[in-house]
């Protein structure tokens, strides 16, 4: 998923290209006035899957996209930021939740989106949430059987979900990639 370039982010030409660079081998948005190469990566997410008492919790979204679905605690990474550092800062501000003890969970390649998701697993301190700053209508820890399957939110939360519950005794993260296909998303784990 490519962002069409308008004006040089260097100079501000509207001269823009999308050819392949020299010594390059994939095709980017050149700048013809001062041949900057406007490269495009992906995207990283980070977030918790925070359990207390045998129960996770949640965040019901109060912004789009996806307003009123469930989710857990996650957001693009800040430039700057480590991972685990921006992970829980998605924890304090949806959800007003602090993880401790807090280790990689899983790692997919959202390929149709260009992003990256870095999930982390850790417990929730002191059992304290609520929702936090603009982001969540709702917080509240829920069973596996209580988890409200088809309300959540993307597929890869119930990706997420499905391998914490079938999976959650391995203590090495699981990797993956998402993908859409014809409108139906393909989950490849590795």
């Amino acid at each position: 998923m490519k962002t069409e370039i308008l004006n040089c982010c260097k100079c501000g030409s509207s001269e823009i290209s999308f050819e392949i660079p020299d010594g390059d081998n994939k095709e980017r948005y050149v700048c013809k006035n001062c041949g900057y190469i406007h490269y495009q990566n992906p995207n990283i997410v980070t977030g918790c899957i925070l359990e207390w008492e045998n129960k996770i919790l949640l965040c019901k979204r109060a912004i789009e996209p996806r307003l009123n679905t469930w989710t857990i605690p996650a957001g693009f990474l800040e430039n700057e930021e480590p991972l685990e550092v921006g992970a829980a800062r998605e924890c304090e501000e949806e959800a007003n939740a602090t993880p401790v003890d807090m280790r990689i969970f899983s790692i997919y390649s959202l390929v149709h989106i260009s992003q990256i998701y870095v999930m982390f697993y850790g417990k929730l301190k002191d059992g304290k949430h609520s929702p936090g700053l603009e982001e969540s209508f709702e917080t509240k820890l829920y069973s596996k059987e209580e988890i409200p399957w088809g309300e959540l939110s993307f597929p890869i939360i119930t990706e997420n979900l499905k391998l914490f519950y079938d999976l959650e005794k391995s203590n090495k993260p699981f990797t993956g990639i998402i993908d859409k296909v014809n409108s139906n998303y393909v989950i490849k784990r590795n």
